[in-house]
């Protein structure tokens, strides 16, 4: 038998915003399906019609769109294996439900949910399995004449997985090896239900990756569980020869790596854990997004790839081409990667300074302009340039950066009281006589002319320049002081200095 095409496919349920881990799913089927020359499909698993969220597929879709991670075919993108919307296959795993029903490998359950309630307070840890079927209301307990009434009569029944016992099953997994699981502990789990007439996640897994040829199926670690019947409904419908292989990463963990990271942590410890903000229906943010917090795409996959994963080597940054080739599933760890925010935030710094200055200028000009900044977008690429390698995000450069385009109307009092020393203003005021004397205001010329100055008049460095700093910026921040003279220009230095002098005395 030829070699199969690897297909693998990312299929979240519309329930609310992508968690970020679903992204980390996404990400690692994108780096597989591309390091083997293969497909990545996109499909949407909707069969729980009571937690469906309107506006959720189109959230997920535009994530993936903003983060770079480019599907194949599915939902939205087309291809020759639809419908990929699982609520629209309806006709097609009734098809399946039935073999499986009349081989005798499923049967129908009529417990109601009090019923079900009843038991679980009965029976401690009570499962739906091979020792208890006997005692429940269902086609292998009650008469052919009532099962056929209650069929007919009713549609609140369910189909049933019928797990049998004695058996050993294997799941081969690319991470964690091979886990052996005896067939008693799986519960005979609900595959149809028929008030709504869809299968449930369990059954429509099953039978849509075996129909769209899916040959590896990387998922979170959570799924691991239900991963050995997912083997034996393979086996029960004879497609044992076409199973996929199995990747579960390892779960996301709270940045102390106690617990499955959740919403709640971001909210605590102020990151975000979805891609994009998610709104509710009147529009208001209720969970917060990588993307609107300024984070770049690229660092989001940077980040995201190496946890739980990493190619080995010093190297940290590395562009999504970069991840394909060095890739490797095998290599994810078993154990949970701790969600480091830190860590994201310092990827976006590094982007910040591996982006040029005419890059982050053209991110930062509009908000320029929302402060009524008048300079070209040239002086703003000069600003960014002298000041972006303090920043982790492009929205921090307002507060670090204004000075340079509004003068200060106040002096901090801290840096004050600290740097403007009884004689800062009569040095301040010959300085600008210094200043006024010149033709040449470059940063070089005001630079060599201003420091023969303090030689000649045996002034301690340090606190003109403090002083000076204080006069221009407003506190004890900024670039070199000459950098910032020099993009001011000589009237507006001036100015500046002389209001310092009126002001502070």
């Amino acid at each position: 038998m030829s070699e199969r095409r690897v297909r693998v496919r990312f299929a979240p349920s519309p329930t609310g915003p992508l968690h970020i881990g679903g992204v980390r799913t996404a990400l690692y089927n994108y780096l597989f399906a591309r390091q083997h020359g293969g497909d990545l499909v996109f499909r949407i698993e909707d069969t729980d019609s009571t937690r469906f969220v309107p506006g959720a597929e189109a959230y997920i879709i535009e994530a993936f769109q903003w983060l770079g991670i480019k599907f194949d075919e599915g939902v939205s993108f087309g291809g020759n294996y639809g419908p990929y919307r699982q609520s629209e296959r309806r006709d097609i795993y009734k098809k399946y439900v039935d073999q499986l029903l009349n081989d005798g490998k499923a049967y129908i359950a009529f417990d109601s949910p009090e019923e079900l309630a009843a038991k679980r307070e009965q029976v401690e840890n009570f499962q739906y399995d091979c020792r208890t079927r006997g005692q429940m209301r269902n086609s292998l307990t009650l008469p052919a004449e009532e099962v056929e009434r209650l069929v007919k009569g009713t549609d609140t029944w369910v189909v049933r997985f019928k797990v049998e016992p004695g058996q050993e099953v294997l799941v081969d997994d690319m991470i964690r090896g091979e886990v052996h699981v005896k067939s008693e502990i799986c519960d005979d789990k609900v595959l149809y239900k028929r008030h709504d007439q869809l299968p449930t996640y369990h059954l429509a897994n099953i039978v849509d990756d075996h129909l769209m040829e899916i040959t590896h199926v990387i998922r979170g670690e959570e799924w691991l569980p239900s991963a050995p019947l997912h083997v034996l409904l393979y086996q029960a419908f004879g497609w044992q020869d076409t199973m996929p292989r199995f990747a579960h990463l390892p779960l996301l963990l709270k940045p102390d790596g106690k617990g499955k990271l959740s919403k709640r942590d971001g909210d605590r410890l102020g990151f975000p854990v979805f891609p994009l903000d998610w709104k509710d229906e009147e529009g208001n943010v209720t969970a917060t997004g990588y993307r609107e917090q300024g984070y770049f795409p690229e660092a989001v996959v940077n980040f995201l790839a190496l946890l739980g994963w990493n190619p080995g080597g010093e190297q940290e940054m590395f562009t999504l081409d970069e991840l394909v080739p060095l890739f490797d599933i095998t290599k994810c760890s078993k154990a949970g990667a701790k969600f480091a925010y830190e860590k994201g935030i310092w990827f976006n710094h590094e982007y910040i300074l591996k982006k040029s200055a005419e890059e982050i200028a053209a991110l930062w000009e509009p908000e320029c302009r929302e402060h009524g900044v008048k300079d070209s977008l040239e002086r703003i690429t000069q600003v960014v340039a002298m000041m972006k390698d303090r920043v982790s995000f492009v929205k921090e450069l307002w507060p670090l950066c204004s000075f340079f385009f509004e003068a200060p109307t106040e002096y901090d009092e801290k840096t004050a009281k600290k740097r403007w020393k009884e004689d800062s203003a009569q040095t301040l005021t010959e300085l600008c006589k210094v200043l006024e004397s010149l033709n040449d205001f470059s940063l070089e010329n005001q630079e060599k002319v201003v420091h023969e100055w303090i030689e000649q008049k045996e002034y301690k460095l340090g606190n003109v320049m403090n002083a000076w700093r204080l006069a221009l910026v407003g506190e004890g921040k900024g670039p070199g002081m000459f950098d910032i003279s020099a993009f001011l220009g000589k009237e507006e230095t001036i100015k500046r200095t002389k209001r310092a002098i009126e002001v502070l005395g």
